[in-house]
C-alpha cells in the first residue's frame, strides 16, 4: 500500500477512534464503557454488556443504542431512527433491522444529557442477556468417517 494512503486510512481511523472515545464518555453512566473494532465500526460495551455501536449507514458514523420491543415506543417518539440495511436473499433486495435506534441528537452533547438513553441502552441488554438466544439449529452432514473408541487394553 501506498504510504500516502497509508496515512490516510491511519487518519481515519483514528478519527473515528476519537468518535468512539467520545460516545464512550458519553455513555460512561452505565458503566466504564469500551470500544472495540467490529465489522467496520465500534461496539460499546460495558461490563461485558453491548450498549452501543457505531456504524456508519450512508451519512456518517452514528452512535446507535441497544433497544428492544418495549423501548421501541420511547426511541421513535424521541425522533430516533432505527438501524436498517439491506441484504440478499434469493437474489432480492430485503430490507433488515436490528434492535438499535440512533441516539437523540441533542444526547449527543453531553454525558448528563446521555444518562437516560445509556441506561435504557444497558437495561436492554441485560434483558437480552437474560433471556434465551434465538438460536438456529444446523444439521450435520454424516463425513462417512467414523471413529473408533480407544477401550482399554487393546493395540
Amino acid at each position: 500500500m501506498p504510504p500516502r494512503l497509508t496515512r490516510l486510512l491511519y487518519f481515519a481511523m483514528a478519527a473515528n477512534r476519537e468518535f468512539a472515545d467520545y460516545c464512550c464518555e458519553l455513555l460512561s453512566s452505565a458503566g466504564p464503557c469500551v470500544p472495540k473494532r467490529m465489522f467496520g465500526g465500534w461496539g460499546i460495551s460495558t461490563g461485558g454488556l453491548t450498549i452501543g455501536i457505531i456504524a456508519d449507514l450512508g451519512s456518517g458514523d452514528k452512535l446507535w443504542l441497544k433497544a428492544d420491543d418495549a423501548t421501541r415506543g420511547v426511541m421513535e417518539a424521541a425522533g430516533c431512527e432505527r438501524f436498517t440495511y439491506t441484504s440478499t436473499k434469493n437474489g432480492e433486495a430485503v430490507t433488515r433491522g436490528m434492535n438499535y435506534y440512533s441516539a437523540p441528537e441533542d444526547a449527543m452533547e453531553a454525558p448528563h444529557a446521555m444518562a437516560p438513553w445509556a441506561r435504557i441502552a444497558l437495561d436492554c441488554a441485560l434483558k437480552a442477556k437474560a433471556s434465551p438466544a434465538k438460536t438456529r439449529r444446523i444439521k450435520s452432514k454424516p463425513t462417512g468417517k467414523t471413529k473408533m473408541p480407544k477401550v482399554s487394553g487393546a493395540k
